[in-house]
């Protein structure tokens, strides 16, 4: 039997789960949302991924996909401007973007990944 751990677990979710050699994240949203750019809160999601790969054993270099939902299509160059600039060259997952109604007006993306540990 393989082992589930997750990380930092809440009452409705954990930020992330890993099991069977991947690591799952929840959609991470900017902590700092209030009043932050599409680019500031990007910055803010990726760094916290970079974070909770860190705690399950592995990084970005090891990114298998990538869901990207942003509250308004237009924002899409604005986000890829910081997204290109983070991802590992030549470790690019496969990801979809998708414009989407996000939990609360101030977020205006969130992020969620699947990577190999």
């Amino acid at each position: 039997m393989t082992d589930i751990v997750r990380i930092e677990p809440g009452p409705r979710m954990s930020q992330a789960v890993v099991h069977g050699g991947l690591v799952y994240t929840a959609g991470q949203v900017a902590l700092g949302a209030p009043g932050a750019s599409v680019a500031d809160q990007t910055r803010d999601i990726l760094s916290r991924i970079d974070a909770l790969l860190a705690t399950a054993g592995t990084s970005k270099e090891k990114l298998l996909t990538t869901t990207i939902w942003l509250a308004d299509m237009s924002t899409f160059a604005e986000m890829n401007e910081v997204w290109d600039g983070w991802v590992a060259p030549g470790h690019t997952p496969g990801r979809a973007t998708v414009e989407s109604k996000l939990a609360a007006p101030q977020f205006t993306v969130e992020i969620a990944v699947i990577a190999a540990v």
